[in-house]
């Protein structure tokens, strides 16, 4: 049994608490134990005189000697009418060192002179003063040696002590044989079933079935059934979302291929000769070019994570005027978006260009894409600063806002888009790129009046390099 295990512990605690509290009663109990041997000494030097009160005659000096010291004393004074009377006597060793009244102590001054007596290991002589019993007299006082009293306390609490060492040992056996067949038991039973679980959480067989009769365990193993049935119910739904994203990317691959072609002879249409071919084949084109685009997007998140930002140091102006120019140009076509910028000329920011060239546009585009939405003109602004611990770079529209369902499933695939048709992967994609710089992408606000995001980048090197958790799927 050892002491790093549960019934290890419990058992030297056990041993340890029962030790204590008979520690704690040995006091009393010595205190006792002393005052029964000064009773003890007392009743038998009244008997001791009870051959000289017999007779009128003086006893011989070896009968008086042989009465004193069965009685373990060297003389004996009875108080009887109010007279004081010596009636046994030998020399006494020494002087009186302390002198005992039993009939006026209390408690605590009877643990005192227990412990005194203790630990002095000198062999003293005392006087002890007590009644007589039956009523003998009005008192009797003895004077005896200190030696054979603290000698028999000594032999009295080690008998105590090593009594309360076996109990001791009993009651921790004892006691640990309960907790191993109520505690330890069904902790036991809960760590197989959680290795089995762990070699196998996709194997239902493992989950644990709850059967403690301890109420405590009851509700741990409750709970493990809980998580053990969650947990195999989400490997269950991601591998069928593996499955389906696999076959997903092989489907948009191959789609992509087919729309491309498709896109190059839709071109075409426009110089043909029948006037509404021509009026068509614009719209025909944008279809086809959201549909690659589609494609692109959806194999780009499918990819393996994203690699680690590679950290320059760039004008960030020029990089926004290069994202601005090229949505610029994307929406010509409907001529109603204004972008407004508001970056200090001079402000240089530490990241990965290429990937903070990905996360503007996905942002920047998402707002002119929701002001075009509307048929109506709009307005596109972005602005930058820096304090001393982050750059932000606030990108906001004055566009019809996000709405509701879209605001709740914020940053996730497939579920936050805005835009009928839209696959959301545009705010995933930048929130996770943002994460991997050590930053964040927050919504500030969203409304009738438009929409405002905010994207933090740290300056603490080691916080952008650091891995970051995913964001909450």
């Amino acid at each position: 049994m050892r002491l790093n295990t549960i019934s290890g512990r419990f058992a030297a605690l056990t041993i340890i608490f029962v030790v204590l509290a008979e520690i704690c009663i040995l006091l009393p109990s010595l205190a006792s134990y002393r005052l029964d041997y000064l009773e003890s000494r007392l009743e038998r030097a009244q008997i001791a005189s009870l051959a000289l009160l017999a007779t009128d005659e003086s006893l011989a000096s070896d009968l008086e000697s042989e009465l004193l010291q069965n009685a373990g004393v060297f003389n004996v004074v009875l108080r009887r009418n109010d007279i004081r009377q010596l009636v046994l006597s030998s020399p006494i060793p020494g002087p009186v060192s302390a002198t005992y009244d039993l009939r006026e102590e209390g408690v605590f001054q009877t643990m005192d002179d227990a412990l005194r007596t203790l630990f002095d290991n000198r062999d003293e002589v005392i006087r002890v003063i007590g009644s007589p019993v039956n009523q003998a007299g009005q008192l009797i006082e003895i004077t005896m040696n200190t030696a054979p009293l603290r000698q028999g306390m000594i032999d009295y609490g080690l008998r105590l002590l090593l009594l309360s060492a076996a109990f001791s040992v009993m009651t921790a056996l004892l006691l640990n044989l309960v907790v191993q067949r109520l505690v330890l038991v069904p902790i036991r039973r809960v760590i197989s079933h959680m290795v089995a679980y762990a070699n196998a959480p996709e194997d239902p067989r493992h989950i644990i079935a709850p059967n403690a009769r301890i109420a405590e365990l009851n509700a741990a193993e409750s709970a493990l059934e809980t998580m053990q049935k969650t947990v195999t119910s989400s490997l269950k739904q991601k591998e069928r979302m593996a499955q389906l994203g696999q076959a997903v990317a092989k489907i948009s691959h191959d789609l992509r291929n087919i729309l491309t072609t498709t896109q190059i002879f839709a071109d075409r249409l426009e110089d043909s000769a029948d006037p509404k071919v021509r009026r068509a084949a614009p719209k025909l084109v944008n279809s086809i070019s959201r549909a690659v685009t589609l494609c692109e997007t959806t194999l780009a998140f499918g990819k393996a994570e994203e690699p680690p930002p590679t950290l320059s140091r760039f004008n960030l102006a020029q990089l926004a005027a290069d994202v601005v120019e090229a949505e610029t140009l994307a929406g010509e076509a409907v001529g109603k978006v204004d972008f407004v910028t508001d970056i200090p000329p001079s402000l240089t920011i530490r990241a990965d260009r290429d990937q903070l060239y990905r996360v503007l546009t996905n942002l920047i585009r998402n707002a002119r894409q929701a002001i075009e939405g509307t048929g109506e003109p709009g307005t596109v602004e972005l602005a930058a600063g820096e304090n001393d611990n982050e750059w932000w770079i606030r990108i906001g529209d004055t566009g019809p806002g996000l709405p509701e369902k879209a605001r709740e499933h914020l940053f996730k695939p497939f579920s936050g888009s805005a835009r009928k048709g839209g696959t959301g992967l545009g705010l995933t994609i930048a929130a996770d790129l943002v994460r991997g710089h050590g930053g964040a992408v927050d919504l500030i606000r969203s409304d009738a009046e438009g929409s405002e995001f905010m994207i933090h980048i740290p300056r603490d090197v080691s916080i952008a390099l650091q891995p970051q958790p995913a964001a909450a799927q």
